[in-house]
């Protein structure tokens, strides 16, 4: 491969409004703007914008963002065109891929962009099981391109590619310059009829979530904080979950818990991080399994354990389950949860479960009706505070101010938590209700006060519907 990956410009569709209606437009107050979407080759439409992950405004207003299959693009605010950046080679079975990107708080100055990628090579542990790596890597951009040599490796996930699912892979920066990323629990749950899967049967490693999420000395089923240095590498915040140097875990931590943090996204005043949490399957509780399956978003305002697999929403506890013997034996205390499945190398005697800060089941909920029912796929963007002073026609009336937006990739809706003082829900409310959302897939908030939006289209696999857009208000300020 080339250092220099060579810039391929090529058009997009003329940047411009779209809408179901200009009522719609009208009763929303604001209008989308096509930044890329799918094209047509030779006179057909294609999928040419396929599976976008997640994308990042630098302040100069140019947005980047990857796909899956590895390759990077870049809109242009001055010339309204796309143009293909990078190509990281990557493993992109099971769930894996190119699954998150992010600028360096001083990108524009410094060109430097993070990227969290699956590596293509496959080896074998020593029971001769699948295993891979999921790397964090810083990379320079430079005329109009990532150098690939460039690349500073900051962190490495291991993983086990025998099964799947679940890899999370969300970057942000918070306004201290540690970087955030969230990690799935790399675990098949299939197995478990959407209830806990702890498997701890020999050689079912892969089914127990106890390996990944509730170990303290791994890093996956977590949302790590890091403090990347300009000369590479990274030190550790001090107020991370284990301090370093504490036997068996990782001071990288600072949630653990997590099934699938899909997308996080963080407070520049308060430093509280945000995400979604993908939830188990479970259409309704079970007395030998415990609850239903809930989704979640949660809020974390300092370094926690956040339950997964022994709790969920609320900390509704699980029952421990002998997979051999088919029954329970014990129910999860979240005050004291315990480890002591033969697949965890950490510490055994875990911190106290936090409460999820939304959850939702499948069905009506009756605590956060809003949310409405159906299939679940919980995530959860920025908090956005109004300024005066900031120059942009387009940006988020001051009726958002402290406002977190959370979304729905099943649901296809996005919601405005509009936070009190302290940091709890004043109210939630339909953000856009009369525009349509097309499975949100990243929301994120630029420089200019707008929200932008991955759509990843009407179905999960070769759409033709898939867009990259921005939010702007037009008006209509109650």
């Amino acid at each position: 491969m080339k250092n220099i990956f060579t810039i391929v410009l090529f058009s997009v569709l003329s940047t411009g409004f779209y809408a179901e209606s200009a009522d719609a437009i009208a009763a929303s107050g604001f209008k989308k703007v096509i930044l890329d979407a799918d094209r047509e080759v030779n006179g057909q439409l294609e999928d040419t914008l396929k599976d976008p992950m997640e994308l990042s405004v630098a302040q100069d207003g140019r947005v980047f963002y990857a796909e899956r299959a590895g390759l990077v693009k870049m809109w242009n605010p001055q010339s309204k065109t796309v143009s293909e950046v990078g190509k990281i080679n990557v493993f992109s079975g099971l769930e894996d891929g190119l699954l998150g990107i992010t600028l360096d708080p001083k990108f524009v100055k410094n060109g430097w962009i993070y990227l969290y990628y699956a590596l293509p090579e496959t080896g074998t542990d020593a029971d001769g099981k699948k295993v891979g790596t999921n790397r964090v890597s810083r990379f320079t951009f430079s005329k109009g391109s990532i150098d690939l040599s460039s690349e500073k490796r900051l962190l490495d996930v291991r993983t086990q590619r025998e099964e799947c699912c679940h890899a999370g892979g969300s970057l942000a920066f918070d306004a201290k310059g540690n970087l955030y990323i969230s990690t799935g629990d790399n675990t098949n749950p299939f197995k478990s009829d959407g209830y806990a899967p702890i498997d701890e049967m020999p050689g079912r490693s892969p089914w127990d979530a106890q390996k990944s999420s509730a170990n303290a000395n791994d890093l996956r089923g977590k949302i790590l904080r890091i403090h990347p240095e300009d000369k590479g590498g990274y030190s550790v915040p001090k107020d991370n979950l284990f301090g370093p140097g504490t036997a068996k875990t990782r001071p990288e931590i600072y949630v653990m818990g997590c099934r699938n943090p899909f997308r996080i996204g963080l407070d520049q005043k308060t430093g509280f991080l945000y995400w979604g949490e993908v939830g188990p399957d479970a259409g309704s509780p079970n007395e030998r399994h415990g609850p239903a399956g809930f989704d979640e978003v949660n809020q974390a305002r300092k370094a926690g354990n956040f339950g997964w697999p022994y709790f969920v929403g609320d900390n509704k506890p699980y029952w421990h389950w002998d997979f051999a013997a088919n029954t329970n034996t014990f129910l999860y205390d979240a005050a004291k949860p315990v480890n002591k499945s033969p697949n965890n190398t950490g510490i055994n005697e875990l911190p106290p479960a936090q409460p999820a800060f939304v959850y939702y089941p499948g069905g009506p909920s009756t605590k956060f009706p809003i949310v409405k029912s159906g299939g679940r796929t919980a995530m959860a963007g920025p908090v956005y505070y109004f300024s005066k002073k900031l120059n942009s026609p387009g940006k988020l009336p001051e009726s958002f101010d402290h406002t977190l937006f959370i979304y729905e990739w099943s649901r296809n809706w996005v919601i405005a938590v509009h936070l009190d003082q302290d940091q709890k829900i004043a109210k939630m409310e339909p953000f856009c209700p009369g525009l349509e959302f097309k499975r949100p897939m990243d929301l994120e908030l630029g420089p200019d006060g707008c929200l932008y939006m991955i759509e990843w289209g009407t179905a999960w696999d070769k759409n033709k519907d898939t867009k990259i857009i921005r939010l702007e208000y037009v008006g209509n300020e109650k």
